[in-house]
């Protein structure tokens, strides 16, 4: 049996709202187990009143860190100095960095030196070095409205069938986009089936899902709104899809693609 990975979560409360807290804990415990959970601000600033019920409720351990000049954020450095201890204490295996800041760009890197699985978590307003100095980034805000849009109610009848002069205007809102697009995901699929298919131009999922993740720390098929990853693929309208059986007595599916042949 594998070992399970130990992270240590650390929130940056001045650019994290605890809106988040639920997909970041569940995020990261498909990677392996919270040995630490520690959120970084001024408590005595009232705009972080928010987070209390939810520290207690998740047992988060609260480290305040007082603001030494105005305008300026002092939990950057706290929460790099308590990394970097928790990184000599030699007692996890890698680290949720939630923060769409890119002051956290040099830890994250230095982090993934010293051997570390390091999971950024943030807004698709983080920077670019961040999120590439990061094993893997999620979304906070695109992973938060496809939670909210998949548990929203159906529209009532009613609502639907109100007079026009009585429906309110409401202006779209905009919608949150991963940095790493389609156009470039697609690009690099049809790159790496070439590199890394057999002779007869199969290529494992697995394997065509894990050279992904290695080129684009953001990919997540959930991005793009699907929730798996051969429904993806497929829906590129690119690819043959071949199902075989792990072995006679599994019921596990190996799943391969190849792409179509364009002369059909």
């Amino acid at each position: 049996m594998d070992k399970e990975l130990k992270f240590a979560i650390l929130i940056d409360a001045d650019n994290i709202s605890e809106k988040y807290i639920k997909i970041i804990l569940d995020e990261t415990a498909k990677s392996g187990i919270a040995t630490y959970k520690r959120i970084y601000g001024d408590w005595t600033n009232s705009q972080l009143d928010s987070w209390k019920k939810v520290l207690l409720d998740n047992s988060i351990i609260p480290i305040q860190q007082f603001g030494y000049t105005t305008g300026k954020s002092s939990t950057d450095s706290a929460m790099i100095i308590d990394a970097m201890d928790i990184l000599y204490s030699g007692t996890v295996d890698g680290f949720c960095l939630a923060s769409s800041d890119s002051d956290f760009t040099r830890l994250a890197a230095r982090l993934r030196e010293s051997g570390m699985q390091v999971i950024g978590m943030g807004e698709s307003k983080t920077p670019k070095p961040f999120i590439s100095a990061c094993n893997q980034f999620k979304y906070l805000d695109i992973l938060f409205s496809t939670q909210k849009e998949e548990s929203a109610p159906a529209a009532e009848p009613e609502e639907e069938q109100a007079p026009a002069s009585v429906k309110k205007e409401k202006s779209p809102a905009k919608k949150a986009k991963p940095q790493t697009n389609l156009k470039t995901i697609k690009k690099a699929i049809l790159s790496l089936v070439e590199e890394c298919s057999d002779d007869d131009g199969w290529i494992f999922s697995a394997e065509l899902g894990n050279q992904l993740a290695k080129r684009f720390p953001d990919f997540d098929v959930r991005n793009f709104g699907f929730s798996k990853f051969t429904p993806f693929i497929s829906s590129l309208g690119l690819f043959e899809i071949k199902r075989n059986q792990a072995s006679s007595n599994s019921n596990v599916q190996l799943v391969y693609f190849k792409l179509k042949d364009k002369k059909r």
